[in-house]
């Protein structure tokens, strides 16, 4: 009888001392979860690329070679292909190497034909769009057919300046000034010295490049 007692007491006081020590217990704090944070993508300017182009080509102001020059050296209309390399070295900086070539629509036995450029070009990046200067070797095709001396293509050098724009993952396009200096053209028929003439080309042109992100970071899907 005494043990059952005893058993009983001790129940009792546990349940009186159970409900005591959940009160002294501190509430659980509620922490609220962080925000989410999309991650910045990340834009890719190594790799390899091809594109074409459109714009304009005009003759300084000396230049009896250049397409229009008779006619008030308006301009004429330019088209052309371009390929080239770029590659990302730091994260706001990106080095190239570019080739192009340029039809000139003019109908002119007196005029610079074609413009073709081998160039470097040293870049600055943020987000998705790209500032750069480009300059190095140019190539006219001058193949007069109009008994002039002189015949052939002329090698020079240009500069030039550019922003382009990667508006998708893979494709980006650009607006670019070009400067060509092929130097002074002595003209001669067979009478003789006529004169000298300076050629020189100023373009403007805008372009759509096909990127292949090889290499490089890991782009974000736009």
């Amino acid at each position: 009888m005494k043990k059952i007692l005893l058993v009983t007491a001790s129940m009792i006081a546990l349940g009186a001392v159970a409900p005591a020590s959940a009160a002294d217990l501190a509430p659980q704090p509620y922490t609220k979860a962080p925000p989410y944070v999309a991650p910045t993508p990340i834009y890719n300017w190594t790799g390899f690329y091809i594109g074409g182009h459109v714009g304009g080509a005009f003759g300084g102001n000396d230049n009896v070679l250049a397409p229009g020059f008779g006619g008030g050296n308006d301009g004429v209309f330019m088209g052309g292909v371009q390929a080239g390399y770029d590659y990302q070295f730091a994260p706001s900086w990106v080095m190239g190497l570019e080739a192009n070539y340029s039809f000139l629509d003019t109908g002119s036995s007196f005029a610079n034909r074609g413009l073709g450029s081998v160039t470097g070009r040293l870049g600055y990046t943020w987000g998705p769009a790209l500032l750069y200067v480009k300059g190095g070797y140019a190539w006219a095709d001058t193949r007069f057919s109009n008994g002039f001396g002189g015949d052939g293509g002329r090698d020079g050098y240009t500069v030039g300046a550019g922003l382009e724009y990667m508006f998708t993952q893979n494709w980006s396009g650009k607006l670019e000034y070009q400067y060509y200096d092929f130097g002074t053209v002595n003209v001669s028929d067979s009478l003789g010295f006529i004169g000298s003439f300076r050629n020189d080309q100023h373009t403007i042109k805008a372009g759509l490049n096909y990127r292949f992100n090889l290499g490089g970071p890991a782009v974000a899907r736009y």
